[in-house]
């Protein structure tokens, strides 16, 4: 997570869990007018419009009045969807053994995207294994990781 993505979850988190919600994670894009605050809130049974409506609310009137980033932005609360984005160690940790799409912000063995089964979390990479090439990805070096959804379910190996 970018450090301010992380400043920010760490500002939400409290409020959300107060709702009875996990935030699951943030991703601001953009800079300036036009930017994009996408916060994703989790729950066992599900999430519904009325939860994403709720959150908002709540979030838009801490935002407001902290002002954390400069300019205009649009905020956009949803579930972590089908291809549920992965932020964490724990994420990836949680989700071992299924597949992952992973984009990086450099290269790691010559490779920017690597699509594989997540097979281990160490204390600070994760390590995919792609056909039958291991990579020991540093969560650093993550730039986008996902979930990799098929018909069937999450795949896992």
């Amino acid at each position: 997570m970018k450090n301010q993505d992380l400043m920010l979850f760490e500002m939400l988190q409290p409020v959300v869990s107060a709702m009875g919600y996990e935030l699951w994670g943030v991703e601001h894009t953009g800079d300036g007018q036009g930017s994009l605050l996408r916060v994703y809130i989790d729950k066992q049974s599900g999430i519904s419009l009325t939860d994403c409506e709720r959150v908002s609310s709540q979030m838009a009137g801490i935002l407001d009045t902290k002002n954390p980033i400069r300019g205009s932005y649009t905020l956009e609360v949803s579930s972590p969807g089908m291809d549920r984005p992965l932020f964490t160690l724990g994420h990836f940790n949680q989700f071992m053994g299924h597949e992952a799409r992973i984009r990086l912000h450099g290269k790691l063995q010559g490779r920017k995207n690597i699509v594989g089964r997540i097979v281990a979390v160490g204390a600070d990479t994760v390590t995919i294994l792609e056909n039958s090439e291991t990579f020991n990805v540093p969560l650093v070096l993550i730039d986008k990781a996902n979930l990799v959804y098929q018909s069937s379910g999450y795949n896992a190996g």
